[in-house]
């Protein structure tokens, strides 16, 4: 029983971490919390679906697709709701985002209704046995797909040109302009990266759930919201450590308590975590300039 719920943990925080990578890179670099990104998520998961259905694209295709799509949504939602009001207050820039996040669900409503649409099944599923538990092979390809993302992005951030230009913005946009980085590049090309991940981790939890729905990034943002926070607002490593714990958590609590707590998890961790720690467990306290 451990075991099982252990392995099904794993697979869903492998998409939660998915999620809260594209929060807390958005973060590290301009500090705000860009809350249209679960509806980016949700527009990932439908244009997988429709590679799928349309072009007849397997999983891979289906992934790639809905990365770039959503890429190019992400540099958009930057240039429409965020880069028009710099220098302007924290809270203008909540309300453009929650404002995208309200257009993206009802502009999907209106395209595809409010119904849940189910993915075709790709390949056929079998089970693992591993001890007292089953592990299926869409489950291992899950954890596959979600590491080597996770891998890449890391390898971005710390062994290019332009992750290195993505850390001096995180340091400081001042700074990064005198040495001649252009920061409206690197904060589009953040709001890029983080899109592709959340519309890979929406492709894998509709295959995964067989099922997608306009109102889906809501829940699934704010669950990824908490594992950002929980990890570590702004830190890439904080938020893959956030997304696993949290979607253990959530598994295990269904499990043991009850599934009307699935929710609600998230939620407490959330709240507990801002009580006790609110740097999160790898974040690192705020500095404040003189």
């Amino acid at each position: 029983m451990f075991l099982q719920q252990l392995i099904n943990g794993i697979t869903l925080g492998s998409t939660y971490a998915l999620i809260a990578l594209g929060y807390t890179m958005v973060y590290g670099i301009i500090q705000l919390i860009n809350f249209a990104h679960g509806e980016v998520y949700m527009v990932g998961a439908f244009t997988g679906l429709i590679f799928v259905n349309m072009f007849g694209a397997n999983i891979a295709l289906a992934i790639l697709g809905a990365m770039i799509c959503c890429m190019l949504l992400g540099v958009l939602i930057e240039r429409i709701a965020y880069r028009p009001l710099q220098g302007s207050s924290r809270l203008s820039a909540l309300i453009s985002a929650i404002g995208v996040s309200i257009f993206l669900s009802t502009l999907v409503v209106l395209i595809r209704g409010p119904q849940t649409t189910s993915y075709p099944q790709m390949f056929k599923i079998v089970l693992y046995q591993v001890g007292p538990a089953k592990i299926s092979n869409l489950q291992i390809l899950i954890m596959i797909i979600s590491a080597i993302l996770m891998i890449a992005l890391h390898l971005i951030v710390q062994k290019t040109k332009v992750g290195k230009a993505m850390r001096a913005c995180a340091q400081d946009q001042d700074a990064a302009r005198l040495m001649g980085i252009s920061v409206e590049k690197i904060i589009s090309l953040t709001f890029a990266l983080g899109s592709a991940l959340a519309a890979a981790g929406g492709v894998l939890v509709g295959i995964y759930f067989n099922a997608v729905f306009p109102t889906m990034g809501m829940m699934a943002g704010m669950k990824a919201f908490s594992a950002a926070v929980l990890g570590g607002i702004g830190s890439i490593p904080g938020a893959v450590l956030g997304g696993l714990f949290l979607g253990i958590a959530e598994v295990f609590g269904v499990a043991y308590l009850s599934s009307s707590y699935r929710d609600a998890i998230a939620f407490s961790i959330l709240i507990l975590v801002l009580l006790i720690k609110p740097t999160g467990l790898l974040g690192k306290p705020i500095q404040k300039k003189v």
